[in-house]
């Protein structure tokens, strides 16, 4: 392949700015708020349904966070390190928050093998990994792209293949996230790509639409065209409050389950 046809591609892979919605600050806030919304619905108040509806547009905002940051880092490792540690620190957070606990998580008596116990706890919490897992990999994949490592790219894809089934929101919350980085240059594009794709991963389920059965997915849709407008940027939010704030409501949901706070 020639350097002047490869060019496009190129173009393509390592876009050099986002010309989608630039006001980062405003998704991220909302993305955490959301996220609240649903976990509140499923842990304090399941007789709201409308709340999961709600927090559906949590994720397509957390993927498109995610998407920016590639683009703009100037410390690809270090970016995906804080991601990673993040999923790390928070992982036995979201099995007791959200109630992802499992009869191996206790194997061991606290009291008799403590380090036993931590062990097998931690260890027995990845069974049901937190949504960081999958924007985890999606960052790493981005980031192979971004640096030309496709061969690495292949192989991180290939990981995420082989453990879909654990991901949350699946292979298809990768594929999500790695659209909104390749046409974050190009607004309509991203808009018609990114809508198409939910509207296909959506398929069938128990909502009816003009006709057509779809998932509850389907409620993510006005957040990943929200993302795709070409916004500037403008509210401000200090990068610290999206990695502080999520196992921080992860250990409030838990306190006010534990303490029966709400039934």
């Amino acid at each position: 392949m020639s350097s002047a046809s490869a060019a496009p591609l190129r173009a393509l892979i390592h876009p050099g700015e986002v010309r989608t919605n630039r006001n980062s600050g405003l998704i991220r806030l909302l993305a955490c708020a959301l996220m609240l919304v649903d976990h509140a619905g499923k842990m304090l108040f399941p007789q709201y349904p409308v709340m999961r509806v709600i927090g559906r547009l949590a994720f397509p905002m957390f993927a498109y966070g995610i998407a920016v940051g590639a683009v703009y880092t100037r410390d690809p490792l270090r970016y995906l390190s804080r991601v990673a540690l993040l999923a790390l620190v928070s992982q036995p957070l979201y099995a007791l928050g959200l109630a992802h606990e499992n009869a191996a998580m206790y194997a061991y008596s606290f009291s008799a093998h403590p380090l036993r116990a931590a062990y097998a706890f931690y260890m027995n919490s990845w069974q049901t990994p937190s949504i960081l897992l999958s924007l985890s990999l999606s960052l790493a994949l981005i980031l192979c792209l971004r640096g030309g490592r496709y061969a690495l790219a292949l192989g991180v894809y290939v990981l995420c293949t082989r453990f879909s089934a654990n991901l949350d929101y699946g292979l298809q919350g990768v594929h999500l996230t790695v659209l909104f980085y390749l046409l974050c240059e190009h607004p309509l594009a991203a808009l018609a790509g990114t809508s198409a794709f939910m509207l296909w991963w959506a398929q069938g389920g128990g909502y009816e639409i003009l006709g057509h059965e779809f998932s509850i997915r389907i409620f993510a849709l006005p957040a990943v065209v929200f993302c795709c407008l070409p916004m500037k940027r403008g509210f401000k939010l200090p990068k610290w409050f999206t990695y502080g704030f999520y196992p921080a409501h992860l250990l409030a949901l838990w306190l006010l389950t534990r303490f029966a706070i709400f039934p």
